[in-house]
């Protein structure tokens, strides 16, 4: 495996019972690449982030981080879920701070983290709320929040948006580049809205129905900040909208 290769897949298939999900997937993601998976609704996507975090097993083949075998407990993992999970009973600024506490990081880079991060997402004046004081939008953001924190080599987003209107969607997207170019981060993100995944990525997954395998890797490689009504973006959105539509 080459020296910029963060995550490799190798012949990745899973089975429930008699019904192929994944069928022999492989592809490389390299270090601090932001990659995003799209697809038909029901093609996979969150089970290929459940296998990556050992939520599930394979029925054969394999997921490499480093070249070495996935595993949370050892590589620096962060998982954003679809559904808000910030943990009730702390406040913004303790949610903020938990991963960082567990790995014993100094309290000035714990400070320093939560402030960076609090600015940058918008919760500086929550700190000392409870997650059930916020709205949805909020507590996603202190979730977001609490993973960038760890400056984790691999950061997995599973439809992080979805519950936003669109123009909160459209301020965290720019947020989320921001903290991912700072904190060098690898991440794959999965969306069904692909005008979100040729703004946010470097490289789109097109993944195919099941039995699932991937359909292209497209490199999306527009300069940011990206012009969403630019005719460069809107060919790229329209190009990987047919490929999604058409097999």
């Amino acid at each position: 495996m080459s020296d910029d290769t963060k995550v490799k897949v190798v012949g990745l298939t899973k089975k429930f019972g008699d019904l192929l999900v994944l069928n022999d997937i492989s592809f490389n993601v390299k270090k601090g690449d932001f990659v995003c998976i799209v697809g038909p609704t029901g093609c996979g996507k969150t089970t290929f982030l459940n296998l990556l975090v050992k939520l599930i097993e394979p029925t054969s083949g394999q997921i490499l981080i480093d070249g070495e075998p996935a595993d949370p407990k050892k590589h620096n993992i962060a998982f954003v879920f679809q559904e808000p999970s910030a943990y009730p009973w702390l406040t913004v600024e303790e949610n903020l701070q938990y991963g960082l506490k567990i790995k014993k990081v100094d309290q000035k880079t714990i400070e320093e983290r939560t402030k960076e991060i609090a600015e940058s997402l918008g919760l500086t004046e929550v700190l000392k709320s409870y997650p059930r004081e916020l709205s949805a939008s909020l507590e996603q953001r202190v979730v977001i929040g609490r993973s960038f924190a760890l400056h984790p080599d691999l950061l997995l987003m599973d439809e992080p948006y979805a519950q936003m209107d669109i123009k909160v969607r459209y301020y965290l997207e720019d947020q989320v580049i921001k903290l991912w170019q700072k904190t060098g981060s690898t991440v794959l993100f999965i969306t069904h809205n692909i005008e979100e995944a040729v703004y946010l990525s470097e490289k789109c997954l097109i993944l195919s129905q099941k039995p699932t395998t991937i359909k292209e890797e497209k490199i999306i490689d527009l300069p940011r900040p990206r012009d969403i009504a630019s005719p460069e973006f809107i060919e790229l959105r329209e190009y990987v909208t047919k490929q999604i539509k058409w097999w």
